[in-house]
C-alpha cells in the first residue's frame, strides 16, 4: 500500500502528502462524517475496544493516528490514565484539543517514525489510522520498539465483511459515502480515497501475519457487525522478539 493512494500509483512521499491534505481538509468535520457513514455505530466500535482494555493506575498510553482524540478521552474517561495522542494531522488535533477542551497530552508525530523511546510504553491503540500509514510495515515495526516488554497493540480497523454482507457493504461504500463526503464535508475526493484504501486493506487473518511476521505475540482479532471492522491485538514477547 505504500506505493498507491486510492486507485493511483505514487511514490511514498507523495502518498503521505496527499493523505496529509485529506486529514487537513475534513478534519472540521471529522466526526460528523463518521457519524453519518456508519449510523454512529463507529462510536460503539470505539467503545467495544476501550471496554475491553485492562490498565493500571499508572500504564503509559498512547493512542497512535488519534485524530481528534475520541478513543484516548473514552480511556481516560473509564480507566483515569491520560492517553498521549500521536497525529500526523496537526488540523485534526486542534479540532480534537477543542473539543474535549485539551485534557489530553498531544504530539505532532508519523507512526513511521515514533517520537518515543524504546520499551516505553504499556500500551497503545490504534483506531482506523493503520491502513493510513504510508508504510504499515514500518509503523507495527516502531510500535513493537516502542512497546514494553509484554505491552501490547490494540488495533481497531476496517475488514473484510462475511461474504453475505459484502456486495451491500461494498454498494453502499461505492455509492453513498462519496456522495455524503461531498454532501456535508464539501471533500468528495478525500472520502473516495477512504473507501479505496479500506477496499486495499489485508483482511483479518492476513492482518494477523503481518503482525507475527513484525514480532508480536498473542496475536487474536474479533469481528466487529459481521467483520466490517475488527479489532486485533498483539503482544511484545517478553523474551526479546520472536
Amino acid at each position: 500500500m505504500r506505493q498507491t493512494f486510492g486507485n493511483e500509483n505514487v511514490t511514498p512521499d507523495e502518498r503521505q502528502q496527499r493523505i496529509s491534505k485529506v486529514f487537513a481538509s475534513v478534519a472540521g468535520r471529522y466526526d460528523l462524517m463518521n457519524d453519518l457513514m456508519s449510523f454512529g455505530i463507529h462510536r460503539l466500535w470505539k467503545r467495544t475496544l476501550v471496554n475491553s482494555l485492562t490498565l493500571t493506575e499508572n500504564a503509559i498510553v498512547v493512542d497512535l493516528a488519534g485524530g481528534t482524540g475520541d478513543v484516548a478521552h473514552a480511556i481516560q474517561c473509564k480507566t483515569g490514565n491520560r492517553p498521549l495522542v500521536i497525529d500526523a494531522s496537526w488540523q485534526m488535533m486542534v479540532a480534537g484539543q477543542k473539543k474535549h477542551q485539551d485534557t489530553l497530552h498531544w504530539v505532532t508525530g508519523q507512526g513511521e517514525n515514533l517520537p518515543l523511546a524504546d520499551d516505553s510504553i504499556d500500551l497503545v491503540t490504534l483506531s482506523f489510522g493503520l491502513r493510513n500509514m504510508t508504510d504499515i510495515d514500518t509503523c507495527l515495526d516502531e510500535t513493537l520498539r516502542c512497546l514494553k516488554p509484554g505491552g501490547q497493540l490494540v488495533c481497531l480497523e476496517f475488514s473484510t465483511p462475511v461474504f453475505w454482507l459484502k456486495p451491500f457493504y461494498d454498494l453502499y461504500s461505492r455509492l453513498v459515502i462519496p456522495k455524503l463526503g461531498a454532501f456535508v464535508a464539501k471533500e468528495p475526493a478525500a472520502y473516495q480515497y477512504l473507501i479505496e484504501s479500506i477496499g486495499r486493506f489485508p483482511g483479518q487473518q492476513e492482518l494477523c501475519k503481518i503482525f507475527e511476521q513484525t514480532g508480536f505475540t498473542k496475536v487474536t482479532y474479533k469481528n466487529l457487525s459481521f467483520g466490517i471492522s475488527a479489532i486485533h491485538t498483539g503482544t511484545k514477547p517478553t523474551t526479546g522478539r520472536s
